[in-house]
């Protein structure tokens, strides 16, 4: 089963590297690879269909800027809903019974958009990281009212109480952002643990961000100077009533407190009957000898 909503894959690394690319096309899920021009032959030679392709009409504004394009590029083209997924993801699982089971189709995709299209409230949604979600403990099919990362599946017409439509901000941090915004103004987002992505570390993939999260951050001039604090700062100082900065894993971090949202509630849309029982949608667990090994 595929997912009925277009995925968009923003993307300045190699073919060789761009993992999410490979990692769909092994569930043979489609997608649209979006490249600045410079960057189109480099993919063509590579074996993309050029129909997977859109052209970026600028280049080097950073991911703030090229997000909010396929934004408007979704909403353009009519789509209820939109994927955007980081260029650095190698795996899609199914966490389950305590394991976690690489995924052959687009199943999982379409289950999560099924069940977010239940509500009239929430605007964001998308898969836990591997490391987050513990096959040896009890957690729930998802989290209500945190941050997602990497992955998002945007409501392409949501918009704030007064009526303004949503658009990633700022430089740094956009999806945190974004998630926070969302949150405060009342709404609620998804993050699913049935589900997750194991993607590669943040700066161990070369990608457009990469010289700005480096930026500084051995030239002796401090903390100021560091790209990973400046990313940090711009949250903290956007929200500073939940936000912290911390040093964490070698490098800054931003904190971030979403406690206060636990008070927004999942609003089902009317005339929505829950069916009783679950829904697999199509899936089913299957040995396959000549799978590669997982890194988990």
């Amino acid at each position: 089963m595929k997912p009925i909503y277009p995925i968009f894959i923003p993307s300045k690394s190699r073919y060789d590297t761009c993992y999410t690319m490979k990692a769909l096309e092994k569930i043979k899920v489609p997608y649209i690879l979006v490249v600045e021009s410079q960057e189109r032959e480099r993919y063509m030679s590579s074996g993309i269909k050029p129909q997977e392709i859109l052209i970026l009409p600028h280049r080097d504004q950073g991911l703030v800027v090229t997000r909010n394009w396929i934004w408007d590029y979704a909403q353009s083209r009519g789509f209820k809903r939109f994927w955007t997924m980081d260029d650095n993801i190698a795996w899609f699982a199914r966490l389950n019974h305590n394991l976690k089971t690489p995924v052959a189709d687009g199943s999982m995709l379409r289950a999560i958009e099924a069940h977010v299209d239940r509500y009239q409230n929430v605007p964001i949604a998308g898969m836990n990281y591997f490391m987050f979600a513990s096959r040896k403990c009890k957690m729930p099919a998802f989290y209500r009212n945190t941050r997602i990362y990497s992955n998002m599946l945007i409501e392409t017409n949501a918009c704030d109480p007064s009526g303004k439509p949503y658009r990633n901000e700022g430089f740094y941090n956009d999806d945190t952002d974004l998630c926070l915004r969302v949150l405060k103004d009342g709404f609620c987002t998804l993050l699913y643990n049935a589900f997750l992505i194991w993607k590669h570390v943040t700066m161990t993939v070369k990608g457009g961000m990469t010289p700005h999260y480096q930026a500084g951050q051995d030239n002796g001039n401090g903390k100021e100077s560091d790209g990973r604090y400046k990313m940090a700062k711009e949250l903290q100082e956007k929200h500073p009533d939940v936000t912290k900065i911390t040093w964490k894993w070698g490098r800054w971090q931003h904190s971030v407190d979403y406690s206060s949202f636990r008070k927004n509630e999942l609003k089902l849309k009317p005339g929505v009957v829950i069916e009783e029982g679950p829904n697999e949608f199509g899936m089913v667990l299957q040995m396959d000898p000549g799978a590669t090994p997982l890194p988990w």
